[in-house]
């Protein structure tokens, strides 16, 4: 579930965001709802102007880490903003290898990041599917 504050920060964001043709924005707002109808879920949220927005995702089951997923709103150019959904290595697959490894990249642990630039319907599903295995994993 979302506190207040974080909801507030989220809204800020959203509120103050003019999407753009490839719409970032879209796809930022389905997967903070598919995040948000997730069971067991806990947020928090850490704004950057100029440099990221990052909504953070933690099954509340974890006891190691704080979080399951992090997806981040880069930018570093608000005309073009863009995704960037990064993951523990070991909390998911990635059958189709879309991510990108990143060693150490997490926390100081190697993760997975998917960046998306525009809209596709095909890698947002892809993406759901890598949310929905994480936070599975996230519980054990």
């Amino acid at each position: 579930m979302m506190s207040q504050d974080v909801l507030d920060e989220v809204n800020g964001l959203i509120e103050t965001w003019s999407d753009n043709p490839q719409q970032i924005k879209k796809a930022f707002i389905r997967f903070k709802d598919f995040l948000e109808h997730m069971e067991n879920v806990s947020f928090s949220f850490k704004g950057r102007a100029g440099v990221s927005y990052s909504l953070r995702a933690k099954n509340n089951h974890q006891k190691d880490r704080d979080l399951f997923v992090m997806m981040d709103v880069i930018d570093d150019d608000p005309d073009s903003r863009w995704l960037s959904i990064c993951f523990y290595g070991d909390l998911l697959t990635d059958p189709e290898e879309k991510g990108d490894l990143v060693p150490g990249g997490l926390a100081g642990e190697d993760g997975y990041c998917f960046d998306l630039d525009e809209w596709d319907e095909d890698d947002i599903r892809y993406i759901e599917d890598r949310l929905t295995e994480a936070n599975r994993n996230a519980a054990k």
